[in-house]
């Protein structure tokens, strides 16, 4: 069932060089419980696209359907009504340093008028939830940037919201950090059945947590889709580069590869890419069964993404050349990428 159906979606600006479409003509369709996220490199229009769902800009033109309301026509206590039950998250916390952590917590039921009593029991609960049980009466300058955090996504949830957006929610974390933060968010999305989208220029954070993407740039969505799929078999070039940036290893392999070759010349060395099919299919040990050839794993960079493994697999291949060239045929055969590295002697 959908919750967010964006149809037609126009936002423009007044430029110096004339006017900037930060948000162009998106059509989008987020479903409940999904955690929907949307990438894209600095000037997308991601920040504005986010604004547009939560009521703070108001589209040039176009439809925001929120839960049955169009969004773009509510105003005054309605509006106000709506922005409850959308939660926000920001790359920078946005915390008040004068106030404790319960009290940051609190803020947004004390503007809804609600007594302090069922505001205290209410940012207790959260506390607990978002793990941070026992620290309310600590001020933000006394948390580290992941328990800021934190206490941000309490916040956000005070009002219980159905949907949650986060804008760069990670952006400001170290990657130890950024990990925490996105499992308490998946397990938020499964315990209380929200909706989150989520906004980030990191394939990576898209990776971990979401189940469907958009990918947008120059204001328009160019690509869409189960982020297994879109990993698998990205379209347009700047997915590409986003899913190759994600994927690509976190140290040199350059040198690791010459040096194994230096050492063993004799094997044919094979990179398997399997961006189009799943990584868990036991294709090489299929391949030592059919064919007389001895494999070994040189370097590997697999990750998962939407439930699926995906990524490069390094691998030598040793035994007689008709026999590898056979193997080598046999991974075409199973939609895995295959490019010959190095031919042995």
């Amino acid at each position: 069932m959908a919750i967010i159906e964006l149809r037609q979606v126009e936002k423009a600006f007044p430029g110096k060089k004339g006017t900037i479409h930060a948000v162009n003509g998106i059509d989008l369709t987020v479903e409940k419980q999904d955690v929907y996220g949307i990438v894209g490199y600095s000037g997308a229009g991601k920040s504005t696209l986010v604004r547009l769902l939560n009521g703070l800009e108001t589209p040039t033109s176009g439809v925001i359907d929120i839960k049955g309301q169009d969004v773009t026509k509510l105003a005054g206590k309605q509006l106000r009504d709506f922005r409850k039950k959308v939660g926000m998250i920001f790359q920078h916390f946005n915390l008040l340093w004068s106030r404790t952590v319960v009290e940051n917590i609190e803020l947004p039921l004390e503007l809804a008028g609600v007594e302090k009593n069922k505001r205290r029991e209410k940012a207790t609960q959260l506390l607990k939830l978002v793990g941070l049980d026992g620290r309310g009466d600590a001020y933000p300058n006394q948390l580290s940037g992941g328990q800021k955090q934190r206490v941000g996504i309490a916040r956000a949830l005070a009002n219980d919201p159905d949907i949650l957006l986060c804008d760069e929610a990670t952006s400001a974390l170290d990657p130890q950090t950024t990990e925490e933060v996105l499992e308490l968010l998946a397990d938020i999305n499964q315990k209380l059945g929200l909706t989150i989208v989520l906004i980030t220029h990191e394939m990576n954070v898209i990776r971990k947590i979401c189940n469907k993407v958009a990918v947008m740039e120059t204001g328009k969505i160019v690509e869409e889709g189960l982020v297994s799929e879109v990993f698998r078999n990205p379209q347009q070039e700047v997915t590409k580069i986003f899913v190759q940036q994600d994927l690509e290893p976190k140290q040199n392999a350059a040198d690791l590869l010459a040096e194994f070759v230096k050492e063993n010349p004799n094997g044919d060395l094979v990179t398997l890419n399997f961006l189009k099919v799943n990584a868990g299919e036991p294709v090489i040990s299929q391949a030592i069964r059919k064919f007389d050839v001895d494999i070994s794993v040189v370097y590997g960079n697999m990750q998962r993404a939407g439930g699926n493994s995906i990524g490069t697999l390094t691998i030598q291949l040793i035994g007689e050349k008709a026999a590898v060239d056979q193997a080598i045929e046999f991974f075409k055969t199973q939609e895995v990428g295959v490019e010959v590295l190095h031919r042995g002697k």
